[in-house]
């Protein structure tokens, strides 16, 4: 009984030091929490109603829920919308998007869909290879360094941006969507990229094993080589074998085949329907207001392979960013852009604008952080690219409305696209690519400047899905 009453005593003593530790919720302390939170008839209320509802139902801002305005002073020339289904590729549905306008833009008959399918079958196998290389080169680190654990806590991805487009499409060439079609693994990407990430990890430590046994750097190589192989067979099972020959005619703008039969491989296609280079034809810019302005930085291990570009972007304040996208737009030729497309979304009826939802007047309280601290505390970030097809100028030039090509089928919101405020725009846009036809020198000098070099872990980096 005795011994009982000791342990009994020490529990106690030992409960009540945890309890006691600096910065813990004293009872004091929950007391005066309870106090303040005394519920009152509206809280009550307001409880109820969440208990069934959706909070975004009920903090829709019905003064902001009327008829949309449609009407767009400069608008390029619609095209079919696309679908990435439940996928991560928005980044390449918004890039072959914009080259296939160029294209249609340059024919101003001919059309052409680009097959997703194919680029993203090397974009997996290259990213493959930049994991397992990165591996390498890091296997003398421990395991918990914070560059080992990058390359193992994100083998490959869906995600990206325009200069992968540029980069794999370049190296591979391009195909029509009739010769190389979607699966459902591309449509639905999740098991195939678990399965495939389980596999590279697996291979990674091989290859750390091998480095730190002092094996010659030959032999890894040859290792890596055949690891590959695996990939590229669990690639062809999920994705198809990539096409390296195939017969097209083009087709007009309605679908009715205009030109003779040809036959192309990928490259003669990518030539055909691009004409040249893509990197070097374009600056990306971005709004970042953490960071000073007309400045030039690079993201580490922001690309889509190992000889690839880095995401390379000249910083610079929404004005000149909206010049940019408004000189381009009066031209016809669409952007690639990004956005957070998930703050203050109307997706039924594809409108985004700040004042859509309520949410301070719900909760009783305010959401007040600036763009640049909610990108610092990871709040906000670019995770959505779509393809920037109009704006809404009044008579000074100044925008009013902007509009987005989407990806997420044609039954979506606007007919396809998203509508969004010009006071959305500024806050939740965050890069644009624009060609150089339409970038002052002095800008272009600017984007030459030798860039300041930023960690991936960035909380504004994160890749586009």
């Amino acid at each position: 009984m005795k011994r009982l009453l000791i342990l009994s005593l020490v529990f106690v003593a030992v409960m009540a030091a945890a309890q006691s530790r600096e910065g813990g919720i004293t009872p004091q302390m929950l007391q005066e929490i309870q106090k303040q939170n005394a519920p009152s008839a509206s809280d009550r209320a307001l409880r109820n109603a969440l208990a069934a509802n959706a909070i975004d139902n009920l903090a829709k801002n019905k003064d902001n829920a009327g008829a949309l305005d449609t009407y767009f002073s400069v608008e390029t020339k619609k095209q079919s919308i696309t679908d990435q289904k439940s996928s991560g590729r928005c980044w390449m549905f918004s890039g072959l998007n914009v080259i296939r306008a160029n294209f249609a833009k340059r024919t101003d008959s001919l059309a052409v869909t680009y097959s997703q399918d194919y680029l993203f079958f090397w974009d997996q196998l290259e990213k493959a290879n930049m994991m397992l290389q990165g591996v390498i080169e890091t296997a003398k680190k421990p395991m918990d360094d914070q560059r080992v654990q990058f390359f193992f806590h994100h083998p490959v991805s869906d995600g990206g941006n325009f200069c992968g487009v540029a980069d794999l499409a370049e190296k591979y060439g391009l195909v029509p969507y009739e010769v190389c079609p979607e699966t459902f693994s591309a449509n639905s990407t999740s098991k195939m990229s678990q399965l495939i990430k389980s596999k590279l990890r697996e291979q990674g430590l091989e290859l750390r094993r091998m480095v730190n046994d002092g094996k010659k750097a030959k032999n890894i190589e040859r290792r890596k080589t055949q690891m590959l192989s695996e990939i590229y067979h669990m690639l062809v099972i999920t994705l198809g074998e990539p096409v390296r020959e195939f017969t097209y005619a083009f087709k007009n703008k309605d679908g009715k085949a205009i030109t003779a039969p040809k036959t192309y491989t990928p490259q003669s296609f990518y030539q055909e329907t691009v004409g040249g280079p893509i990197n070097d034809t374009f600056i990306m810019v971005m709004n970042d207001p953490r960071r000073p302005y007309h400045k030039t930085y690079e993201v580490d291990y922001a690309r889509h392979s190992q000889d690839g570009h880095n995401w390379k972007y000249l910083n610079l304040p929404m004005d000149e960013i909206e010049a940019l996208a408004i000189a381009s737009l009066k031209d016809g030729r669409k952007l690639y852009s990004s956005y957070d497309v998930g703050k203050q979304l109307d997706r039924k009826r594809g409108f985004a604008d700040t004042q859509n939802f309520d949410y301070g007047s719900l909760f009783g309280t305010n959401f007040n952080m600036t763009k640049a601290e909610r990108i610092s505390t990871f709040d906000s970030g670019s995770t959505h690219a779509m393809t920037l097809t109009a704006v809404d100028i009044d008579e000074q030039g100044n925008a009013l409305k902007w509009k987005v090509e989407n990806s997420w089928g044609g039954d979506w919101g606007q007919k396809g696209c998203l509508i969004m405020t010009d006071r959305w725009f500024r806050e939740y846009m965050f890069r644009l690519v624009v060609n150089k036809k339409y970038v002052s020198e002095q800008l272009q000098r600017e984007f030459e400047q030798k860039p300041t070099m930023l960690s991936p872990e960035d909380p504004l980096f994160q890749v586009d899905e």
